[in-house]
């Protein structure tokens, strides 16, 4: 049996895959008109005779009858038409916020994208916004209803939850001074994805009870904690404590139990140890990152004088887009921002000729920014532009350009973006090619995921590893939050085999080289050390590491 909302949901879709296709617009006009009436009814459809149903404005003999197969069978003809000859992606493009059908028909028609994952990436890489009838503020928005249909299925990425927690604590703190109150849990371990959260305080139960339902949030106790929906939608637990419980509390609810029971943990151990520093300490362990308490191999590679990178000590800023293809701003607006956050040095790495999608660069206009450069360079210095390109990876392996273009640049971002279903060996044998390409500096974004709503295609990543180390390339983690790619679960293979990691934000415009922030805490949830982060190098040493390797590459 159907109910109101699946009879209305249908005849909306209905409506809305008529106007795509073109049908008369007469019919599916008559369609909205007569969901948009039959909203306020609250009785069952199914009870209704036929002239209640036909006293609704806009509900004609079409729209009846639509009404009558949708109860007993769950669709209609018409409906059934316009659905077979939909991609299931360009369907759920009809359902994000502010998309109707004419616009949707530009994306999918026009622009060539027919699934929501691929819209988001479109969007983030700004390909919509030179598109006619739309702009930034239209893509900032779709990019904001994805992310709500994302979060929606209960996972938040950590990068949209960031602020919000800190705006949460900021203001716990201001109300109630005095007080401990710290996010726990997979946030305080920076998980890249996430569906609850968890915070640890010393405020009073009863008191924050009484702050969080004055905000109109409905709350749950349960003995020393507190439940609710965070933003209407995030399962948030608050554990009340005193401030000598507290570090065991936040210590037990940090790492996962797999980690606990990796380092032995019993409750009377924290009875005799004043912070975290301290239990590892007495149990004669290495102080574990709070990001790194997985239970996995944390303890291997926590040793002593190893340095886990931080976000200050990147000194280079490479993979960016300007707008000589996809990006927002010029070359010289990148490299001015750049510089004003005291980085060294920026790698410009505009989309390649293949990347049509993308404006990408033929081999003219490849020296028309090589000349810019130039002069940029010029004036600039000490600050300094480097000659990249995201070359595209073909399906068969090659790079699309020629090596007398190729030997032109002063590195190569070797990346997939196109063909993503190919079978894991055949995306293996893709890769390798490139990788043993001689010209291949840093392999871009290994495996093309985006969190949430594409997994990427297959690869073997030890074998992928292994051949990096084999031709002396670099692997990206793109350090963009919906990739976060390579992942970081591989970083400590890739250092086991002598292979660098550049943390790289992959930038279409200027403020995205903040992101390499979230790429650091990925890197050092990986536990990647300073020594092994190639844009950890200063201006010095980026230098003698291109040089060095373009004389072992013999280029």
């Amino acid at each position: 049996m159907q109910d109101n909302a699946a009879v209305l949901s249908k005849l909306n879709l209905y409506a809305k895959l008529s106007e795509l296709h073109d049908e008369n617009p007469f019919k599916y006009k008559s369609f909205i008109t007569a969901a948009f009436n039959l909203k306020k009814i609250k009785e069952p459809f199914n009870d209704l005779d036929e002239n209640s149903l036909s006293a609704v404005p806009g509900v004609g003999k079409s729209v009846l009858e639509a009404i009558r197969n949708i109860l007993s069978t769950g669709s209609f003809k018409a409906l059934d038409a316009c659905v077979e000859k939909t991609p299931i992606g360009v369907v759920d493009l009809l359902n994000i916020k502010g998309l109707g059908p004419k616009k949707v028909k530009i994306i999918w028609e026009e622009i060539g994208i027919d699934n929501v994952s691929d819209l988001l990436d479109a969007c983030r890489q700004n390909r919509l916004v030179e598109t006619k009838g739309f702009g930034l503020k239209t893509q900032a928005e779709i990019i904001k209803s994805i992310e709500f249909s994302f979060s929606a299925k209960g996972n938040w990425h950590y990068a949209r939850l960031l602020d919000l927690c800190n705006a949460f604590k900021a203001d716990l703190k201001s109300t109630f001074t005095g007080f401990q109150v710290e996010f726990s849990g997979d946030f305080r371990r920076c998980m890249p994805t996430m569906n609850h959260l968890i915070c640890v305080t010393t405020i009073d139960l009863l008191e924050l009870v009484e702050y969080l339902e004055a905000q109109e949030t409905e709350v749950e106790v349960n003995d020393d904690e507190i439940s609710f929906l965070f933003e209407g939608q995030i399962p948030f637990t608050m554990i009340c404590t005193d401030s000598l419980t507290f570090n065991r509390v936040l210590f037990e609810t940090t790492g996962n139990s797999e980690h606990l029971k990796l380092i032995g943990y019993q409750q009377e151990d924290s009875l005799s140890f004043t912070s975290e520093e301290d239990f590892y300490k007495k149990k004669e362990l290495p102080f574990i990152i709070p990001e790194q308490r997985e239970g996995l191999n944390e303890l291997e590679y926590n040793i002593i004088d190893q340095h886990f990178i931080e976000y200050g000590q990147l000194k280079g800023v490479l993979h960016n887009h300007t707008n000589y293809s996809d990006g927002l701003n010029t070359l010289k607006e990148m490299a001015d921002y750049a510089k004003s956050q005291n980085y060294q040095y920026l790698g410009v790495c505009d989309h390649s000729k293949s990347a049509g999608y993308a404006r990408g660069l033929d081999e003219d206009r490849v020296f028309q920014q090589m000349h810019e450069i130039d002069e940029l360079n010029a004036k600039m210095s000490p600050f300094k532009i480097f000659k990249g390109i995201e070359s595209d990876i073909l399906s068969d392996g090659s790079l699309d350009y020629s090596d007398d273009v190729l030997s032109k640049f002063d590195f190569i971002v070797a990346s997939v973006h196109s063909n993503l279903t190919m079978s894991e060996d055949k995306a293996n044998e893709r890769l390798l090619k490139a990788i043993e390409n001689p010209y291949t500096t840093i392999l871009g974004h290994p495996t093309g995921r985006l969190l949430l709503m594409r997994s990427g295609y297959p690869i073997d990543h030890r074998r992928i590893i292994d051949a990096c180390a084999a031709n002396g390339v670099v692997i990206e983690l793109n350090a963009h939050p919906y990739r976060l790619d390579i992942d970081w679960k591989w970083i400590q293979y890739a250092q086991t085999k002598g292979v660098k990691i550049s943390i790289n934000p992959d930038a279409h415009e200027k403020m995205g080289y903040h992101d390499m922030y979230f790429g650091t805490l990925a890197a050092r949830k990986g536990g990647l050390l300073t020594k092994n982060t190639l844009n950890s190098l200063n201006l010095q040493e980026f230098e003698d590491f291109l040089s060095k390797r373009r004389s072992l590459k013999n280029i």
